[in-house]
């Protein structure tokens, strides 16, 4: 939802790009690490409190990033509204591994990622809108009424979907050895950093989208909504093809022609900043790069925790705080050059997509856990 504003925010802290990307890499590095604390906590604790508690702090938290004074602050802050938040991510996840399994399990991550859509399309939008009558600052505003509102949602109508005799009782030892078996599980990993390297692609376009398209190419903060919306709509729609055809086509075929498309897309993407091709090659290659995540990330999800029901909040916390800490480590390079040249930050792109595909490609064979098994 900040996304249109933050070459505004870099104005008002008089600061620069690669500085106010610091913000979306502290935001990427809370989610990692909360992840890796809410997950096995879920595995414990059952799955109710701990989201309560991640949605409270990250309520709180977004409030604190409206009044911060200096790039500093905002960039502490929204380590802790991404470390807060964590706990909505990865408890979604093990609740619909504890309620589905096999295709149907598959199918619901697809379902989920229309759920998930649905906020790149909105936000970016209603954000550019809120420039209209507010700052960046009216923005995270907002974001703390939204935490407040799903606070009050999990409250009243989620139930705790783990059992208290199927959740685990050892201590730091036992979570040690889950994360282990986890870490050793080749195919697991595979899924896990392919997803991630995705994850990382797409990204570093939205962290570099905002300068390029309003900094070099001259969109209005409305008109840049617009044209991340349409990309958020392409993954809506990949995700509700990959829905359809699970089943009937193997989900690693799936994950892997979205990892192709997004090879293709950091191509374009490429040859368009090299050549001056202008804004259309932008728009497509970032369509491509983008879209494929409906491909991708449902099926890299469900072949991940397929064969981890017993530690399904583990595995999902190591499974999302890849993709975050590896997003983290890259984010801060595509905001090189931002405000002079789309090209830096193409290349990230592209080579987060090639090493995604290369990733899956080296460590994950298609003879390995159908997931309808």
């Amino acid at each position: 939802m900040y996304l249109p504003a933050l070459p505004q925010l870099a104005t008002d802290l008089g600061t620069t790009a690669a500085v106010i990307g610091l913000t979306l890499t502290a935001c990427l590095i809370g989610l990692a690490l909360g992840q890796l604390i809410a997950g096995p906590l879920s595995d414990r604790l059952g799955r109710r409190r701990p989201l309560l508690a991640g949605l409270l702090i990250y309520t709180l938290a977004s409030l604190l990033c409206a009044v911060a004074s200096d790039a500093v602050q905002l960039i502490a802050f929204r380590g802790v509204q991404g470390l807060a938040g964590a706990a909505g991510i990865v408890i979604a996840r093990a609740v619909v591994r504890d309620l589905h399994t096999g295709t149907a399990l598959a199918r619901f991550f697809a379902l989920t990622m229309l759920v998930n859509g649905l906020a790149p399309i909105l936000a970016p939008i209603i954000g550019g809108q809120l420039l209209l009558a507010t700052s960046w600052r009216g923005v995270f505003v907002v974001l703390a009424a939204i935490g407040a509102f799903l606070f009050v949602a999990v409250l009243l109508r989620l139930g705790e979907s783990l059992p208290v005799e199927r959740r685990r009782t050892g201590g730091l030892g036992e979570l040690g050895r889950t994360f282990r078996l986890l870490l050793t599980d080749r195919p697991f990993v595979g899924y896990a950093l392919a997803s991630a390297l995705s994850f990382t692609a797409m990204f570093s376009y939205i962290s570099s989208s905002p300068f390029v398209l309003q900094d070099l190419y001259g969109l209005s903060p409305q008109a840049f909504s617009l044209a991340f919306a349409m990309n958020a709509i392409g993954i809506v729609i990949m995700g509700q093809v990959s829905g359809a055809l699970v089943g009937r086509v193997p989900p690693r075929r799936l994950m892997t022609v979205g990892l192709c498309l997004q090879v293709v897309g950091g191509a374009v993407l490429v040859t368009a900043a090299a050549a001056g091709a202008g804004l259309p090659g932008i728009l497509l290659g970032y369509f491509l790069v983008a879209a494929p995540l409906g491909l991708v990330l449902p099926n890299a999800t469900a072949l991940a925790l397929a064969d981890h029901a017993a530690h399904a909040g583990s595995a999902s916390a190591i499974l999302g705080a890849t993709s975050y800490l590896v997003g983290a480590v890259v984010a801060p390079f595509t905001g090189i050059g931002g405000e002079t040249s789309a090209l830096p930050s193409t290349l990230v792109i592209a080579a987060s997509a090639v090493a995604g595909l290369a990733t899956l490609l080296a460590l994950t064979s298609p003879a390995r856990r159908p997931v309808h098994a």
